[in-house]
């Protein structure tokens, strides 16, 4: 199977990108985008064998992650997506489809926001779009979050591609600020999105089951 990787610079930031099998005539890459904390291997790395035999397979690691190394800029969903654009600009691909995970949904969703020509559909899974999504508690854990309650699968994964001190202290700064900060989008924002949209998310995740579905047809649902 055909695997690339390299680096595509953005004012600075270098973000990681991995391309996993081989174009297919009239269909987009698929772009996957791991969540908070995480690599592409953390999170995808069962599932790109599966999908690069059939498609090819862009994978990124955002600001901080992985092999991207973190700046002296916040990391933020509109950030992430200008970073992604030069990825796509330096492999000369026009349009893709998009899967985000958490926090990686954020910046699949400001993707088709600031790009619309760029997604041709878009799937957000695990994640939200509003500050109203998720209960207050949710918040106050946030902002008492340390270190400590990161998960090990992830430290882990930190370790051992960036060993030097104080990489994942600044990783998990970043990963913080980012929940805090997050502004998230109004539903007559969500709903000019132009591509196709899957929602997906589980009994277990902390949103709600309708918040996903007001998420998912922002014009019709419910406000909740």
């Amino acid at each position: 199977m055909s695997f690339t990787h390299g680096y595509a610079d953005n004012h600075g930031l270098r973000m990681y990108y991995e391309v996993h099998g081989t174009a297919v005539p009239d269909q987009p890459p698929l772009l996957l985008i791991p969540g908070g904390g995480s690599t592409i291997g953390t999170n995808f790395g069962e599932l790109i064998p599966l999908l690069a035999g059939q498609r090819q397979v862009i994978a990124v690691e955002e600001e901080g992650h992985g092999r991207t190394q973190p700046t002296v800029r916040p990391l933020t969903a509109a950030n992430s997506a200008g970073d992604i654009l030069a990825v796509l600009d330096q492999l000369h691909v026009e349009t893709v489809d998009v899967l985000g995970f958490s926090a990686g949904g954020h910046t699949a969703i400001a993707l088709a926001l600031g790009r619309p020509a760029s997604v041709r559909r878009l799937i957000a899974a695990s994640t939200f779009a509003g500050r109203d999504a998720v209960p207050d508690e949710f918040w106050d854990a946030m902002a008492k979050a340390t270190l400590a309650d990161m998960p090990d699968t992830y430290k882990d994964a930190d370790r051992r591609l960036n060993p030097e001190p104080g990489h994942l202290e600044r990783l998990f700064e970043l990963d913080k600020g980012r929940i805090l900060d997050f502004a998230g989008w109004s539903d007559d924002e969500l709903g000019t999105i132009t591509a196709p949209t899957l929602v997906v998310s589980s009994d277990r995740d902390v949103v709600a089951a309708g918040y996903t579905a007001r998420m998912a047809a922002p014009s019709r649902a419910p406000a909740c």
